[in-house]
């Protein structure tokens, strides 16, 4: 039984401030809640205050990115290293990043590497544009992101997958629960011709995409499904415990 796993991406939204009055206001319902691994990812400037809060909690940190040097002249980069003392998580090659700012397969490879060395569990984001699934190409593309990414990586039951059709991300369009349940099928028996059947069925496999309290239940009954990875409902406390909960009950 893989145990289920919700985590919230708050991307570019709060300030310190608003992060600490964020994880204060759900902290001890998301900590009454027993079987589930909860991840909260503030932005880096809030990774040491969010920290600092959930201390002692069963709730962990994650950050949303990080670079695969170790340390070095890289204005405005984020190491491993510097990470490792303030988080057990990295979320790595979210479509934002690949969209905005050039990431590639080669480069979400060279973050997973690093990640893994440093202690680090990655939640590893792969996913298909809308035009790339409307080309019926969804298969393809996801293939190539788990082969590139993985690529000289060996066998890991504790990474995490999160799957987020760039389509559905922000824009409240989310793939049905069928259709992302197939879908992360697909990516289990991939990973499973990448490394192995066992490590595929024991690795974790999120939904991202507009992620509600309304929807979550459809998702988290599907078999393959893990859990997920929360956007813009993970900045509201309400909503955020909220899926948490049914995740937890549907899932025990």
């Amino acid at each position: 039984m893989r145990r289920p796993l919700i985590a919230g991406n708050w991307k570019m939204n709060t300030t310190v401030g608003e992060a600490a009055t964020l994880v204060k206001d759900m902290l001890s319902a998301l900590s009454a809640v027993n079987g589930i691994d909860r991840i909260l990812c503030p932005p880096f400037i809030s990774l040491q205050r969010v920290s600092d809060i959930v201390k002692g909690s069963s709730v962990e940190v994650g950050a949303q990115n990080m670079y695969f040097k170790d340390k070095g002249a890289f204005t405005g980069e984020i190491s491993p290293l510097m990470l490792k003392e303030l988080c057990k998580y990295v979320i790595l090659g979210h479509s934002e990043r690949r969209q905005f700012f050039g990431e590639t397969d080669e480069t979400v490879n060279a973050k997973l590497k690093a990640a893994l060395a440093a202690g680090l569990l990655p939640i590893f984001c792969i996913g298909e544009s809308l035009e790339e699934n409307e080309a019926g190409r969804t298969k393809d593309i996801l293939a190539r992101q788990v082969t590139g990414g993985l690529k000289e990586i060996a066998a890991n039951k504790d990474l995490v997958i999160a799957y987020e059709p760039v389509w559905a991300i922000g824009t409240g369009k989310a793939a049905t629960g069928d259709q992302a349940g197939q879908t992360i099928a697909f990516i289990r028996n991939t990973l499973a011709s990448v490394w192995n059947n066992e490590t595929a069925q024991s690795v974790r496999i999120l939904y991202g995409g507009s992620v509600t309290s309304a929807n979550i239940a459809e998702f988290i009954s599907e078999p393959h499904i893990d859990g997920a990875l929360v956007g813009g409902a993970s900045l509201k406390a309400a909503d955020f415990i909220e899926i948490v909960r049914q995740t937890a009950a549907i899932k025990q």
